[in-house]
């Protein structure tokens, strides 16, 4: 009898420690292009999954998801954003998309309309939501290219977001970083990608989140 209690004790233990443990996991959802899916690399060289890495030493409580998908659109984006929230119930979000929509020539008050959508419901499922900017080539002509680079700006100050202007600085115009369709970083690029980041992310990830 006396063993039966001290099993029953032991799983009633158990079964608490697990339930604590999963209470207290975080998601991190990225949601974004190429540029976060290790476009031509393997996965373990994309700077996500570098991100995994670090913070399976400095948060691992914390679940990385990476739902980037190459040539993926805001529009794309946003079709399939809902059911990922719903389905992962992310604590952050990473949006990184709109390069595409640029490079195709979209409409970009569009592309504006896709991210605050996405921004409005991340926010609505109680999700920190981190904002990544990027920039397009100059042939595209002087004032799409700053209208693009702009809209992401505009967008953080509305939503005060936090925001990374340019997650390729110090990456897209070096070419031994670049792989040879000069959009994507190589390798070697990938960690830079990761710093350009990190500043702006770490602050969020620290922030005490209630337990959804």
């Amino acid at each position: 009898m006396f063993f039966k209690r001290q099993i029953r004790q032991l799983f009633i233990i158990t079964a608490l420690l697990f339930m604590h443990s999963f209470a207290s996991a975080s998601t991190l959802l990225i949601m974004g292009d190429s540029l976060s899916a290790a476009y031509n690399l393997r996965q373990q060289d994309g700077w996500v999954s570098l991100l995994e890495n670090q913070l399976s030493q400095s948060h691992p409580e914390i679940k990385v998801v990476n739902a980037s998908v190459s040539g993926e659109t805001t529009q794309g984006g946003l079709s399939r954003f809902d059911a990922l929230l719903a389905n992962h119930k992310p604590n952050w979000v990473v949006l990184e998309l709109g390069a595409n929509d640029a490079l195709r020539g979209y409409p970009l008050n569009q592309t504006t309309l896709n991210l605050e959508k996405m921004v409005e419901q991340a926010h609505n499922a109680g999700a920190l939501v981190l904002l990544v900017g990027n920039q397009i080539p100059q042939n595209y002509g002087k004032r799409y290219t700053e209208m693009f680079f702009n809209l992401y700006k505009d967008i953080a100050t509305k939503y005060e977001l936090a925001y990374v202007p340019f997650m390729l600085k110090d990456v897209a115009l070096n070419k031994a970083l670049m792989q040879s369709d000069g959009l994507h970083p190589n390798k070697e690029g990938q960690p830079i990608v990761l710093q350009n980041i990190l500043p702006y992310l770490q602050p969020l990830l620290d922030k005490n989140k209630e337990n959804k």
